[in-house]
This record gives C-alpha cells, sequence and structure tokens, in this order.
C-alpha cells in the first residue's frame, strides 16, 4: 500500500495510511510523518497492531519519551499508561468516567509533554470520542483587543488529580503540581502562535485581577472551542494517533460507564513553553 496522507479536516488533523507502525520505517517516509504531524497537529494511524514495546519504539521516532509523572507504578514500562475505565488493582491509571474539558496534558509541569500518542485497545460502541481543538487557528483569529491584553502574559496551570480529574473547580489542593507559562505559546518547529491556556488546567493569568482574569480566558476559551476549530475522532481498535500538545488541545465525550474503554498512552518528553 502506498504512502497517503489524507486530511481529517480543512486546518487540523490527517490520517496516514500505507504504514505498518510497528515495523521499521525508511528515513524518507519517516521525514513525510514528521513534517505532517507538525503541520497537521493530529496525525492518525488505522488498522494498527501494536505492544508495548513496538509502539514505545515508534514514539521514539518523535523524540524522548517521558516517563509518566503523574501515576506511581502505573504501568511495568516507565513511560506507559493505560487511559481506562477498566477496573483492575494491578492496573493503577484508571481515569474515572464523564466528559473531559479541554486540555493539554502535562501543562502543570516545567517541561509539559511535546506530544502524546493513543493506542487503541477497546472502545466503547458509542461516546467516549477525542476532540482535538486547533489553537493555532484559534490564535489567528483573536479579537484584536484581546491579543494585546494576552500578549507577553503568563498564567498559572494547576492539575489536581483528587479533586478535578474531569472538570475544572475552584479548589486545588496545596500538593497539586503547578507551573506557569505563556499565554500564547510559540511551536519550536514552526514558528506558529497557538492558544495555550485551556478550561482544565487553568487557575488564572498572574498579574490580572480574577474579574479581568476571568473574563479574559473565557474568551479565549469560546474560540478555542468553536466547532470550526475541532476534530472528532470516533476512535476504532487499532487506531493510533498522535498529537501535538504544543498547539491542539483534547477533550474526551461522555459514554457509558458499563462499557469497556482502554487505551494505551505514551507521552513525548517535551521543552519549557516560550
Amino acid at each position: 500500500m502506498d504512502f497517503k496522507v489524507i486530511p481529517l479536516t480543512e486546518d487540523l488533523g490527517a490520517e496516514i495510511s500505507g504504514v505498518d507502525v510497528s515495523a521499521p520505517i525508511s528515513a524518507e517516509v519517516l521525514k513525510c510523518i514528521k513534517q505532517t504531524w507538525f503541520e497537521r497537529g493530529v496525525i492518525l494511524f488505522r488498522k494498527q497492531v501494536l505492544t508495548v514495546e513496538s509502539q514505545t519504539k515508534f514514539a521514539e521516532c518523535f523524540g524522548e519519551l517521558q516517563k509518566v509523572r503523574t501515576v506511581a507504578d502505573a504501568h511495568p514500562h516507565p513511560a506507559v499508561m493505560m487511559v481506562t475505565n477498566v477496573k483492575n488493582e494491578s492496573m493503577k491509571a484508571i481515569l474515572p468516567e464523564g466528559e473531559m474539558q479541554f486540555h493539554s496534558d502535562q501543562c502543570y509541569y516545567e517541561r509539559p509533554a511535546a506530544g502524546t500518542m493513543l493506542y487503541a485497545i477497546e472502545v466503547p460502541p458509542t461516546g467516549g470520542d477525542t476532540l482535538f481543538s486547533d489553537c493555532r487557528a484559534a490564535y489567528s483569529v483573536l479579537e484584536p483587543a484581546v491579543r494585546t491584553k494576552c500578549e507577553n502574559e503568563r498564567a498559572l496551570f494547576v492539575y489536581d488529580y483528587g479533586n478535578n480529574p474531569t472538570s475544572k473547580d475552584n479548589v486545588s489542593g496545596s500538593a497539586a503540581p503547578r507551573y506557569a507559562h505563556p499565554v500564547f505559546r510559540t511551536h519550536p518547529e514552526t514558528g506558529r502562535k497557538s492558544i495555550y491556556v485551556n478550561r482544565l488546567m487553568t487557575d488564572h493569568i498572574i498579574g490580572k485581577s480574577e474579574t479581568e482574569s476571568r473574563n479574559l480566558l473565557e474568551a479565549l476559551y469560546v474560540v478555542q472551542e468553536s466547532s470550526r476549530f475541532i476534530y472528532r475522532h470516533k476512535w476504532q481498535v487499532g487506531d493510533v494517533i498522535l498529537w501535538d500538545n504544543r498547539c491542539v488541545l483534547h477533550a474526551r465525550t461522555d459514554f457509558d460507564p458499563n462499557s469497556r474503554r482502554m487505551l494505551q498512552r505514551v507521552t513525548i518528553a517535551g521543552d519549557r513553553p516560550y
């Protein structure tokens, strides 16, 4: 099968066919895959059959793997976490059921993940979709007044796994990881700017009053969450998706908690946002 790139929306996402990601990939094809990832933000491979070893080996093509930092002893492999509702005493990385608000993985650390790769092992018959938001396109249409007020500003990101695992609330424990990053982030490979804040994990814009911070953040969220910038992925078993955390947010829709959902996750280490 020939290598092909099929756009998923006008600007965001691409399905790449003709590649078995569990097998060795030529330097030429890998270069095309990386360029597509940078340009489209989300890349999809269908009908893959992966082991932990083959997934982590493929992920390493995009950079150093990030060890799991959120759950201790989540998996025998230090960089693998199971995103699942399947109850298993030996599997500690169980994500609660329910809708999960838009966010960027590990934005509450000094060096957030550059990318996240999910491999679908079990999926529910309906629901549990992943929504991806193109924050580059969202940045490009911001109202000039909002852009001016947020330019060169920083926001504090906090994630409390116990209090707000799927939706933002107003209480975070003192031990919750937190870090400040630019409201607008520059992509190190493309130079494009994106809105980097997100509804789930952004606490406030530093130096702004509570009211101004809340109003500015809501204005940014509304643009990010506009349907014109979103790709909705309905998972199939064997799907492999890699998205760019530096310019793409993701969210999850609700699904029947009696249905099994299991995805194998690997993250790629990133740099400090600027």
